[in-house]
């Protein structure tokens, strides 16, 4: 996939590799803090050697179909943040999806349109029935992107994650094929309310 617009205020969509390195670390470094709050990103790219390990790990996913990710562009090029699926399990049609998004993405629906055109992608292209997002319960901002998608939330998993010597909560949110067609469906006839943000989750 090649950059893909994600509306009119010029943001697009297109696939992070490791020659993108030095862009994921600075849009890391610019959102440490607020990304670092809820996701181990921020810890796992601290430096290029990091950031490009990261990457490539992303691309033996995708070369073996198991996950992809995403970075997502303002119309001015910058990165400010990303799209990812975590996992994708194409026998038993299951993909768990997941963003971050450093703060001056934030409030312009970015992380919101951009899942919507991976997780079309992966329902339509690669038969995925079931598309998760787990998210720590603190975590708002990601919780109200998964209910902007039209995801529902399955239930909680208690002290499932340990982060920076924390036990947190996590919410496991989910959208089936055929639901996410109907949503689509009503998107498109306007009944559905459009994304307003998007956060690291």
């Amino acid at each position: 996939m090649f950059a893909v617009s994600l509306g009119q205020d010029g943001a697009r969509l297109f696939p992070l590799e490791p020659r993108h390195a030095d862009e994921l670390l600075a849009d890391i470094d610019r959102g440490r803090e607020s990304i670092g709050r809820y996701i181990g990103l921020a810890d796992a790219v601290t430096d290029l050697a990091s950031s490009r390990a990261f990457l490539r790990s992303y691309a033996e996913k995708a070369a073996a179909d198991t996950g992809r990710i995403y970075g997502i562009r303002t119309a001015e090029g910058t990165l400010v943040g990303g799209v990812l699926f975590r996992t994708m399990d194409l026998a038993r049609g299951t993909a768990e999806a997941g963003c971050w998004l450093e703060p001056a993405g934030v409030g312009r629906g970015l992380v919101t349109r951009a899942a919507r055109v991976i997780i079309d992608w992966a329902v339509e292209e690669r038969g995925i029935h079931r598309v998760e997002w787990v998210v720590c319960s603190e975590n708002r901002p990601s919780i109200a992107v998964a209910e902007r998608l039209g995801m529902s939330r399955d239930g909680v998993l208690r002290g499932a994650n340990l982060h920076r010597g924390v036990r947190q909560d996590l919410e496991v949110w989910s959208v089936l094929a055929p639901e996410w067609r109907a949503g689509r469906a009503g998107r498109a006839d306007g009944t559905a309310r459009s994304g307003d943000s998007g956060h690291s989750g």
